[in-house]
């Protein structure tokens, strides 16, 4: 008796240590599959700005895009470099992502009530120049 038993829990065994290694290759495929489809863009676009609070907002807004996999704003500059997955998110998303937190780029102004809630020192001159690439 115990030796069928012994053999039904050795069978067991086998069974689920079999199904766990079927699974990890089924992901491992379909991680794959997935990378072949995705289409990096890299793209570089002006955002008006002042500050360290500025660059930590801009690039949180455009990271939040589904797709952005990447977004680095030069304060100096007043651009910002985004790399993002074009199957999953556009340029103009971007933008429209930026501008919802308050802050104009060279295609979408930036909303006004996002604008009002900024730090005063993130406050810019909606005139100022943009390094547009």
């Amino acid at each position: 008796m115990k030796k069928v038993i012994l053999s039904v829990a050795i069978l067991a065994a086998m069974g689920f240590t079999s199904c766990k290694n079927e699974a990890k290759e089924e992901t491992v495929t379909t991680s794959n599959e997935v990378s072949k489809e995705m289409a990096l863009v890299d793209v570089a676009f002006g955002v008006r700005g002042n500050c360290g609070m500025c660059k930590s907002t801009i690039e949180k807004a455009a990271n939040g895009v589904e797709g952005v996999s990447k977004a680095t704003w030069d304060v100096d500059k007043k651009n910002v470099e985004v790399s993002f997955d074009g199957t999953k998110t556009d340029v103009l998303s971007i933008h429209n992502a930026i501008a919802a937190s308050g802050y104009d780029t060279e295609k979408v102004a930036g909303s006004e009530e996002a604008y009002k809630d900024l730090p005063g020192c993130c406050k810019y001159d909606h005139e100022m120049e943009m390094n547009i690439e």
